[in-house]
């Protein structure tokens, strides 16, 4: 019989007490399909909820967001076939990925690449999917538009650098520190090394005086002045966290510059949704101008380790990691 994760929140990470328990024989509802789990991504948010962290979160619960597998109960025109996903809903407001298992609404469900490996697929999620999202509220860049990418060497950060060379436009990457992690992109990527150089000067300097249509900024107050001053005329800053959530704020300068402030949250996001933007992303990886985050064998982990792997996570690493029930 199948097994999955069982957790029921936490106050402290060494207090994490996963279970793992048997699925159980019943079988999917009208209009679901069960889904066996190849790899599933561990993101930061899988851990937080855990914590007591987000509100949304429903405990006990089997956790996981994203996810990669094989539909084995289903519509016969599904079943057999391998996908991919994530969800908000998923492994917060419903049981989640990290099992052998999971249950969801067949619209949930997109075809993975032919070409990405389980593992690759099974953690392209959150960070590609909230790329995703952002761009999109901003306008989707196109060719000869510009974007600047705050906090640009973090997974978020990548993704977002990844679409935006693959739609064709200048793309700007800003972070705080040169050697600051690089990776995959379509297209030319300007690297600014903000302990050396003022991202608002250059990003206004190469752009012959204009700035950005879109700003993504991944860590919120810390770049919230330099990201506002990188912003062209009727440009869009996208936000996704925060450190501080109090940062001064000129509205004088907001409104003449007929600026657009965009949060997204893809807690909110469900797993149905988020299947229309598996589908728009499958192009650029089945092309190889969009390419997963590597996953070393390190870190790959059983259901038995779960306690090391949500540990692991939550100290920060740089790492994707991810589930292999199987």
């Amino acid at each position: 019989m199948p097994r999955v994760l069982n957790v029921v929140a936490a106050a402290k990470p060494e207090e994490f007490a996963p279970a793992l328990v048997e699925f159980g024989t019943n079988r999917p509802s009208e209009g679901e399909v069960t889904i066996e789990i190849r790899a599933a991504g561990i993101n930061p948010s899988d851990a937080k909820a855990m914590m007591g962290l987000m509100p949304s979160a429903v405990w006990p619960r089997t956790p996981g967001r994203d996810f990669a597998g094989l539909v084995v109960e289903g519509p016969a025109e599904w079943r057999g076939r391998e996908v991919w996903g994530s969800g908000g809903d998923v492994g917060i407001s419903r049981n989640g990925s990290h099992g052998e298992v999971l249950r969801l609404p067949m619209k949930a469900l997109s075809a993975k690449p032919a070409n990405l490996s389980m593992e690759a697929a099974g953690t392209v999620g959150v960070p590609f999917v909230t790329a995703h999202e952002g761009l999109q509220r901003a306008g989707f860049p196109a060719r000869g538009d510009t974007v600047a990418v705050f906090g640009a060497s973090g997974k978020v950060g990548q993704a977002t650098i990844q679409l935006a060379s693959r739609a064709g436009a200048q793309v700007f990457a800003i972070d705080r520190r040169g050697d600051a992690p690089r990776g995959h992109a379509a297209g030319p990527v300007r690297y600014i090394d903000a302990s050396r150089e003022k991202p608002a000067e250059v990003i206004r300097g190469e752009t012959g005086g204009k700035g950005a249509r879109v700003v993504y900024n991944t860590v919120g107050s810390p770049w919230f002045a330099d990201a506002n001053a990188s912003l062209a005329k009727r440009g869009t800053q996208v936000f996704i966290a925060t450190i501080d959530r109090a940062v001064p704020f000129d509205i004088f300068t907001f409104y003449r510059g007929m600026h657009t402030y965009a949060g997204i949250d893809t807690l909110a996001i469900p797993a149905v949704e988020c299947a229309a933007i598996f589908d728009a992303l499958r192009p650029g990886f089945e092309d190889g101008t969009l390419q997963p985050f590597p996953v070393r064998s390190s870190g790959l982990f059983p259901l038995e380790r779960a306690v090391e792997a949500y540990r692991q996570v939550l100290a920060g690493s740089a790492e994707r990691l991810a589930f292999v029930p199987r």
